[in-house]
């Protein structure tokens, strides 16, 4: 039975077209060279015959890598079909034969975001803000729309194209899911991303992605994360009690709105946490409050100290988290409520977070690989 069901040819409400056979695809699209791979899937680059130069990029998935996943990849399509915003990765058509399923999406060519801030000769608040604006905006949208991504990370977040004033733009729906479809309460996303009430394998909804924007925010600012331990379980109990801290001196020069702006996102309380259009309204993001100072040199010297490792580049599933935090609970009953050793310095950049708000913050500091 065909992976999308037997009506392949009706056009779907953002005008990309449901499953086409393979021969479709050759017929519109010369497949060039490779762009990347993954675990399921390749991506190569692809011109479209009638319209010389007009580049996409289409993701390749073996239906045999995937089988038993099936659902995740229709549920998939199914919303980014169901999104149509400048500032996410648009699926234009799908295609499918017997052994494989074709993706045509929007080429992305500008990179991803902490490469380019690294590559920048100036940075300053403003040029945070307006990334996090444009987030904003999008994930509002997507909110709108009943879609919560969970597993937003500066990763999924790339620039359009290399030019200087390129819009950024927001990728990978793998985890995404309807609202409607159901209580969510499955353990997913990214160590050092993931909001509290996640780990806590409690019911949550949108306000996981606020949390999320506020940890990408708090980097934007210095160059590390608020919070960090190489050790899972001890970095989970810190985002479970939600303190961080604004480090001296790598904060002294960042506004008091940015900092209150992050801790309106960076919130255990969802109640009180902010919304999208809530965050959009903080002066820091609509007036004139984010400041002109020129932080790239400590921002990007902190970026490629606490960025490099690659197992900050791995995304944890439902089932690793599940069990990182079955080993805290066990840990924390062993411990009789000891407060965790401090986190050591990565040897060649952190992964996942600044240390925890108990600490000091001399310690926090080296906790992360500052110096």
């Amino acid at each position: 039975m065909p992976l999308f069901g037997k009506d392949k040819k009706t056009k779907s409400k953002n005008g990309g077209k449901d499953c086409g056979d393979k021969n479709l695809l050759e017929e519109k699209y010369h497949l060039k060279e490779m762009l990347g791979t993954g675990a399921f899937s390749e991506v190569r680059l692809a011109e479209n015959k009638e319209k010389a130069g007009q580049l996409f990029a289409v993701k390749i998935i073996d239906k045999k890598a995937l089988k038993g996943k099936e659902d995740s990849l229709e549920n998939e399509i199914m919303i980014l079909r169901k999104l149509k915003h400048p500032n996410i990765v648009q699926l234009l058509e799908t295609f499918e034969d017997k052994n494989k399923v074709y993706l045509v999406m929007e080429l992305v060519t500008g990179g991803e975001l902490f490469d380019r801030i690294v590559e920048k000769g100036s940075y300053t608040e403003k040029d945070a803000a307006h990334l996090i604006r444009q987030v904003l905006e999008a994930v509002d949208y997507m909110h709108q729309q009943g879609v919560v991504h969970r597993d937003l990370k500066p990763e999924n977040l790339l620039y359009y194209s290399p030019d200087k004033d390129s819009k950024i733009m927001i990728s990978d729906f793998g985890l995404s899911k309807m609202e409607d479809g159901g209580i969510m309460a499955t353990a997913c996303g990214t160590p050092g991303y993931v909001a509290p009430e996640v780990l806590a394998q409690k019911p949550y909804g949108k306000a996981i992605d606020v949390w999320s924007i506020g940890v990408i925010s708090y980097i934007l600012l210095c160059g590390y994360p608020p919070f960090y331990d190489e050790n899972d379980v001890n970095l989970f109990a810190q985002i479970l009690k939600g303190e961080f801290e604004f480090d001296s001196p790598y904060w002294d020069e960042i506004s008091d709105s940015a900092k209150d702006f992050i801790k309106n996102l960076i919130c255990v309380n969802v109640e009180k946490r902010y919304t999208c259009k809530q965050a959009l309204a903080h002066p820091w993001i609509s007036g004139n409050e984010a400041s002109s100072k020129n932080i790239h040199g400590t921002v990007s010297e902190q970026l490629k100290k606490n960025f490099a490792k690659s197992r900050w580049r791995q995304a944890y599933h439902a089932t690793t988290v599940i069990r990182q935090m079955q080993k805290m609970a066990l840990s924390s009953g062993s411990q009789g409520g000891q407060k965790s050793p401090s986190p050591q310095p990565p040897t060649s950049g952190g992964s996942s977070g600044a240390a925890s708000g108990e600490q000091s913050r001399g310690s926090s500091a080296s906790s992360s690989g500052r110096q």
